[in-house]
């Protein structure tokens, strides 16, 4: 199992970001645990139980994928129970927007080896 340096930060902008010593087989592993949350949770939550005792990396990135995707769809149920306003519509397309550029940004990170984490995400797996 790889080791983790400890985080200095865990902002996006942190010049400092911490990577996991991984193999291009456990990268693209937690690459695709995010891209996989383009379908929704039940892809990353699938590669995550999978493969989460095997690779330090793909357990974190699949953790914080499956984080992250719980959230949206918390949202997307909010915008959903709103669509009879204007706003549950923008806010529908607010968050389909929020998702598909953060899961991108989020893929090319693990594929570096990164800890990425998601900004506006609940963190409900630890």
């Amino acid at each position: 199992m790889a080791d983790i340096n400890p985080p200095e930060s865990t902002s996006e902008e942190s010049a400092g970001t911490p990577t996991f010593e991984s193999t291009k087989e456990e990268r693209t592993l937690a690459m695709a645990c995010h891209l996989l949350g383009l379908v929704g949770f039940i892809g990353p939550l699938v590669l995550w139980l999978i493969k989460k005792d095997e690779s330090a990396l793909v357990d974190d990135q699949g953790k914080e994928s499956l984080n992250f995707q719980i959230t949206v769809l918390l949202a997307s149920v909010v915008s959903a129970l709103l669509a009879c306003l204007v706003i549950g519509v923008v806010m529908a397309v607010v968050v389909a927007i929020y998702d598909l550029a953060y899961i991108i940004i989020a893929a090319m990170k693990a594929n570096e080896g990164q800890v990425y984490r998601y900004p506006i995400c609940l963190r409900l797996i630890k």
